[in-house]
């Protein structure tokens, strides 16, 4: 955990101008980020945006079973809660934190006041969440037409790319749950990761011992969400800086 706390730690937040971060900073709230927290239910009204710095959100969807599985994860990269901005407020899926961190909350209103001003921040948001809809659409192809393995590659990645680590408190069950997948085929996917010298798993623990191995492993994916949110960032991060 970084001594150290700074917004610009947020990738979005990072991208805007120190002008229009000074704007935001006396509203942002830095707050601890518990393992399991939920941020916002079904059908609850929304009271905060959060941008995490190095906590990572997962947004999915339980049926009425109470199975459950992933539509997307936010981290360093983006912001919970864009509901707020697209005019919904609400939404019928769950916010749940995945791993622990810190994250810099911002009130509803004050997200809503900046995005209505059309200023950076309008832009920032919006290709933030074009990106995240590339990442839910590539999930639930992926979650149809990919093996478990090649979706527990694809989950690592984009997990790690949020991480300053390599290693992830995780047990299989909540692998398992976000893959909206059967335990035991998280336990197999991860056996055969292990034996292949990809991963080194214990008890509630992943490390990833080659990275590059689990990237030839997985499916196209990873790449697909991954270069879509390099893409659309890049683009605000540097017209920020003009």
């Amino acid at each position: 955990m970084p001594a150290i706390h700074s917004p610009q730690q947020n990738h979005l937040l990072a991208a805007l101008s120190a002008a229009e971060l000074e704007l935001l900073a006396i509203h942002l709230e830095l707050v601890p980020m518990r393992l399991g927290d939920m941020l916002y239910g079904p059908g609850e009204q929304l009271r905060h945006a959060y941008f995490p710095t190095s906590s990572i959100v997962s947004l999915h969807y339980v049926m009425e079973s109470g199975a459950s599985a992933e539509t997307a994860g936010v981290g360093n990269e983006g912001v919970v809660g864009v509901s707020l901005f697209m005019g919904g407020d609400t939404t019928p899926s769950s916010a749940v934190v995945q791993t622990a961190g810190y994250a810099y909350r911002l009130p509803r209103q004050v997200l809503k006041d900046e995005f209505n001003r059309g200023a950076a921040l309008q832009g920032l948001l919006l290709r933030y969440t074009q990106a995240l809809i590339t990442q839910m659409a590539q999930t639930a192809v992926c979650n149809r037409h990919h093996s478990v393995e090649q979706q527990l590659c694809r989950w690592l990645l984009l997990t790690l790319d949020r991480l300053s680590g390599n290693e992830l408190i995780m047990t299989q069950e909540l692998v398992a749950n976000m893959l909206g997948v059967r335990r035991v085929g998280v336990t197999e996917a991860a056996g055969n990761l292990q034996r292949a010298g990809y991963i080194s798993y214990r008890r509630g623990h992943i490390a990833v011992l080659d990275r590059l191995g689990l990237e030839q492993h997985t499916c196209e994916c990873y790449a697909v969400v991954k270069k879509e949110l390099s893409r659309l960032l890049s683009d605000v991060s540097d017209a920020s800086s003009h």
